[in-house]
């Protein structure tokens, strides 16, 4: 395949037999195939002879079923058929399916006795927010990373994990998702709430209450009484356990900076794909978290650029002229065809070379568009093979 632009090679094989590496993190807008590359990314370490453990967010089901996890939840299940014994180790998979709301429930379940545990999880206000707040399930990405990081090391169970990030709006959420929450949290909101509960029987205490009255009293007529009286109990009944939430993140952002994490970016060589993942590649750097490269998905492959688009369409022109080869007909449509695969690969290629242009040091592995969706694991091994492929 012609290469769709010039820059460094990024080395998939040599990023995955790297010891010191023990979290891959793939990233980058929606849709552009960060679950299938993850996914892929898993089933080649582990033929290289690592023992790795996927965290997938909302794969399709179609890649559920070609990892043989039909009945995919948030506990990591062995991959069967995956895995060989090398130099390095002996290589096997564990994939797993992120379950937002399961996940809070058991860092609640974790951090707070069985009652006060009771309390929070059958609280209206603390289900809608376990479910759908802004942020969460970015949030919960980051936080079962770190249950899985300590599992590791505490029981030898994986040494590498790759995780596919959640399908936001934008590829920022999930670095942003805990200071976010932390902000929801600590919040005048939040913090009027829990105002008359930390004052409890000092002067300021009462006065307190006596303002937070008044602010209910309005606040009533607004949200209505019970869903008023739903955040309040939430409120009391959470807050000690939060601290915990924002410390743990605090540890898993730091984690995420360590030079044993890697970052892959996954883009589409598309304007909006490739404009969010240089949009990344700078939060990354700003950050200073450790960059592996990116992954250019979907390239329109093309293996003779000799012949221009125009050139092609000219001589097909030509062909429909001739009555006489019986022929010319097919010949030109292949020519038309070849036109425009060449024009998609032009634009891709300018695309391409307009990010690498603004990021000359990141190193590049594209996988060119196949025929049809991965659907076993023989689609998976075909897309690792593609993705370490030195001519691409």
């Amino acid at each position: 395949m012609t290469p769709l632009v010039t820059a460094p090679h990024l080395d998939i094989d040599a990023l995955l037999i790297d010891p010191s590496k023990r979290i891959i993190v793939c990233t980058g807008s929606g849709g552009v195939g960060k679950t299938t590359t993850a996914a892929a990314l898993g089933v080649r370490a582990a033929e290289l002879g690592r023992s790795v453990c996927v965290l997938t967010i909302d794969p399709a089901r179609r890649l559920a079923q070609a990892m043989g996890l039909n009945s995919l939840d948030n506990t990591p299940r062995l991959v069967a058929g995956v895995g060989r014994t090398t130099e390095i180790g002996t290589g096997s998979l564990h994939a797993m399916m992120l379950d937002m709301k399961r996940t809070f429930d058991e860092v609640v379940e974790a951090h707070a006795d069985a009652d006060r545990a009771a309390q929070i999880l059958s609280n209206p206000f603390y289900q809608a927010l376990s479910s759908s707040f802004a942020g969460t399930q970015e949030y919960m990405a980051m936080e079962k990373l770190g249950q899985l990081r300590s599992q590791a090391d505490e029981e030898g169970l994986w040494d590498l994990i790759i995780v596919d990030t959640p399908p936001s709006r934008s590829a920022l959420d999930f670095l942003d998702a805990p200071a976010r929450l932390g902000s929801f949290l600590d919040g005048r909101f939040i913090r009027i709430l829990t105002a008359p509960a930390r004052g409890a029987g000092r002067g300021i205490g009462k006065l307190a209450a006596m303002g937070f009255g008044i602010f209910t009293g309005v606040l009533s007529k607004i949200l209505g009484a019970q869903v008023l009286n739903d955040v309040g109990t939430f409120v009391a009944a959470i807050d000690s356990t939060f601290g915990g939430f924002r410390e743990r993140a605090e540890v898993t952002y730091t984690l995420l900076q360590d030079q044993g994490t890697s970052f892959i970016v996954i883009a589409a060589p598309e304007p909006d794909a490739l404009r969010e993942a240089s949009y990344f590649v700078e939060r990354l750097r700003h950050d200073a978290m450790p960059l592996a490269g990116l992954v250019l998905n979907r390239v329109q492959p093309i293996s003779d650029t000799s012949l221009s688009s125009k050139q092609a369409m000219a001589a097909a022109e030509r062909l429909r002229e001739r009555d006489d080869v019986p022929e010319a007909l097919l010949t030109a449509d292949l020519l038309d065809l070849h036109a425009q695969r060449l024009r998609m690969w032009t634009r891709q290629s300018h695309l391409a070379q307009r990010f690498t242009s603004a990021h000359p040091g990141v190193a590049i592995a594209t996988v060119p568009a196949l025929a049809e969706d991965v659907h076993d694991l023989a689609g998976l091994n075909e897309i690792g093979d593609l993705l370490a492929a030195r001519e691409n």
